[in-house]
């Protein structure tokens, strides 16, 4: 039988510091697993692997010290059990989300599908870098998605109506970020030091503050390396499918124009960021959406 040499170039086989072993990564979006499929990839690394499981920090799993032999054999089953080999090399990695408004009582939008949406677009696309995503359904940021090469975080602008307001300062006290007071008995938004939490508007106890935009914001270039730099927001959107389409529009334009050899952080003007920031604002940006 001949050998299928394509797989020890994939880039979720990662050759050991023992070259005679390979770990093996997976493809998770969003880090979520059946107790099946974490039945079956326990089963793959005792017959393939050391026994052990490696749970990565961007919510995917490895196999530690898989002969390279067997690498077609472990390929096989890991694809059958819907947890393909992922994503390592100058490619689109896992896809990170946070668990969103399923779980989270502070998440302003869904993740884990939209994750998915997003892996089954650009996951594993060639690139001159590797490129990480992750998404984070509030402004708390528990994934850090300013410090991914495409972040995005659900957000909500609060509205309050003149007149309705009790006064009774729940919002004031829930507040993390001081934006809120309490003047003549009613509460007032400092619009400069709110971030779009929605947590006041989650917290009211009477349901008078509302929502006036719930939407997705988009960072470009953040990264966590040595000298950690926050994403540069490009844009923000209403829909799922948008985010889909912004995200596949920056994957093409790193595809284009990166360098390869240095992270997308280090190149944003060179590559003429605030040119198609331009255009993609231009495109899907609020305005655009008013039209």
């Amino acid at each position: 039988m001949m050998k299928d040499y394509t797989l020890h170039t994939r880039g979720g086989v990662i050759t050991e510091r023992n070259a005679d072993y390979a770990t093996v990564r997976l493809r998770i979006p969003a880090g979520v697993l059946t107790a099946d499929q974490l039945r079956q990839i326990a089963r793959i690394s005792v017959k393939y692997g050391d026994g052990s499981v490696h749970l990565t920090m961007r919510q995917t799993a490895e196999i530690p010290h898989v002969n390279p032999e067997n690498l077609a054999k472990v390929a096989k089953a890991l694809e059958k059990n819907g947890t393909p080999i992922g994503a390592e090399q100058n490619e689109v990695v896992n896809i990170m989300a946070c668990p969103g408004t399923e779980r989270c009582k502070y998440a302003n939008c869904e993740t884990i599908d939209l994750a998915r949406k997003i892996d089954a677009r650009v996951f594993g696309k060639e690139l001159p870098i590797r490129l990480r995503i992750a998404i984070s359904g509030c402004t708390y940021m528990c994934n850090s998605p300013l410090l991914n090469d495409i972040g995005i975080i659900g957000r909500i602008r609060p509205l309050r109506i003149p007149g309705l307001c009790t006064g009774c300062g729940t919002c004031v006290e829930y507040c993390k970020q001081c934006a809120i007071s309490l003047k003549n008995g009613i509460s007032v938004l400092d619009e400069e030091k709110c971030v779009q939490c929605g947590v006041c508007v989650h917290s009211c106890p009477y349901h008078l503050l509302k929502s006036e935009y719930d939407h997705y914001q988009i960072t470009v270039g953040g990264w966590r390396g040595t000298t950690p730099r926050a994403g540069r927001e490009l844009v923000t959107v209403e829909t799922e499918e948008e985010v889909v389409e912004v995200v596949d529009r920056i994957v093409y334009w790193v595809y284009r124009t990166a360098w390869s050899g240095r992270p997308l952080a280090d190149q944003m003007d060179e590559i003429g960021f605030e040119k198609f920031a331009e255009g993609i604002r231009k495109e899907f940006g609020e305005k655009a959406a008013e039209a």
